[in-house]
């Protein structure tokens, strides 16, 4: 007599079992493991690289060149991780040892000299306890290409290397404790794909979070543009405001973290942002693409000039100018429709009041 009732709860356990899955569970899990997870393997990556160039280079088995080869590689890594920014390494000062940038009074390369005429020998152990501002790749660039630095004297190396080689170990023990508490057991990787959780009480809650870490990326774009352009300085063009100014990075970094964004926004196999869009959105989406089109576009216009370059010149300026427009497009898009198509409110993010 209990077959009935025993047959009808199987059956609605296998129907429950078959039903779909939470779409932005779906996408909050393929993001982390498809789009997020090798990104920051990668950025694991090239830091090793990093490391291992510092002590090749010191020890006079690597050239300048192949030096800078490996600053290039660890700088576009991170630039394409920081429309990622969520969990560990955004947390603390993480960042900050990654990369200490707007630096509008020259710290870098202030406390660089400072901290050598203190501890000459600085090692990995000393500078893990020194400032942020020396422990990333700003402080790297300054020493691998800042003009007042004549790397081809042997004393002048040789004062620089232990620096380096401490910056590069620094770099690759950070980016492997923040891949660790990523594949951890309850770490990340597991926080954005099984809900609820001790960071997240629905998959709602981590795709806002994807969505504001991305907003205030591509707001961060902008200023990164915009400064050096002279938007907050009546006009008047800063060049040695950019980021990565020293090695001519600034518009491939640009480059790189525009596409950290889009990857969140299309995802791999269309598991992204975009396909939480409901169908009537479809010219959202269509909107959105055309921005990532157009800002890429502009980018590659300006056939990979360094933007000193082109800040000296008018006709430079107005596609420095035309690009920071097209940005603006992308940014306002996420910021406002997307933001509400989702239902996410965005509230402050860590650029405002800039």
């Amino acid at each position: 007599m209990f077959r009935p009732r025993l047959l009808l709860t199987s059956l609605a356990i296998a129907l429950g079992a078959c039903s779909p899955q939470d779409p932005q569970a779906v996408t909050s899990a393929a993001l982390a493991q498809q789009v997020i997870l090798p990104t920051y393997s990668r950025w694991v990556e090239a830091d090793q690289a990093l490391a291992s160039s510092a002590l090749a280079y010191c020890q006079g088995k690597e050239d300048l060149a192949k030096a800078r080869d490996a600053f290039h590689a660890a700088q576009k890594a991170w630039a394409e991780l920081q429309p990622l920014l969520i969990g560990p390494l955004a947390e603390g000062n993480r960042a900050w040892q990654v990369q200490f940038w707007p630096d509008k009074k020259d710290l870098v390369g202030r406390q660089v000299e400072q901290l050598l005429k203190n501890n000459p020998q600085v090692d990995a152990a000393a500078l893990a306890k020194a400032s942020v501002v020396v422990q990333g790749l700003s402080a790297y660039e300054y020493i691998l290409f800042d003009s007042k630095i004549d790397l081809a004297d042997a004393a002048t190396k040789a004062r620089y290397c232990p620096l380096l080689e401490a910056i590069g170990t620094h770099q690759q023990q950070l980016a492997q404790d923040i891949l660790a508490r990523w594949k951890n057991d309850g770490g990340m990787l597991t926080q954005m794909s099984k809900f609820p959780n001790d960071r997240y009480a629905d998959a709602h809650e981590a795709i806002a979070e994807l969505l504001r870490v991305q907003v205030t990326a591509l707001d961060m774009l902008k200023k990164k543009l915009g400064t050096p352009l002279g938007r907050q300085s009546k006009g008047i063009p800063q060049p040695y405001q950019a980021e990565a100014w020293r090695s001519n990075a600034s518009l491939a970094s640009l480059d790189a973290s525009l596409s950290g964004a889009q990857a969140l926004w299309e995802g791999i196999d269309g598991k992204g942002l975009k396909t939480l869009l409901p169908a009537e959105q479809k010219a959202l989406a269509g909107k959105i693409d055309a921005a990532y089109a157009d800002s890429h576009a502009k980018l590659a216009a300006l056939e990979q000039k360094p933007l000193s370059e082109l800040l000296a010149s008018e006709d430079g300026r107005n596609q420095l100018n035309a690009l920071y427009d097209s940005l603006n497009v992308v940014h306002r898009l996420h910021e406002g429709d997307l933001a509400r198509s989702l239902g996410v409110q965005l509230g402050f993010n860590a650029n405002d009041g800039d």
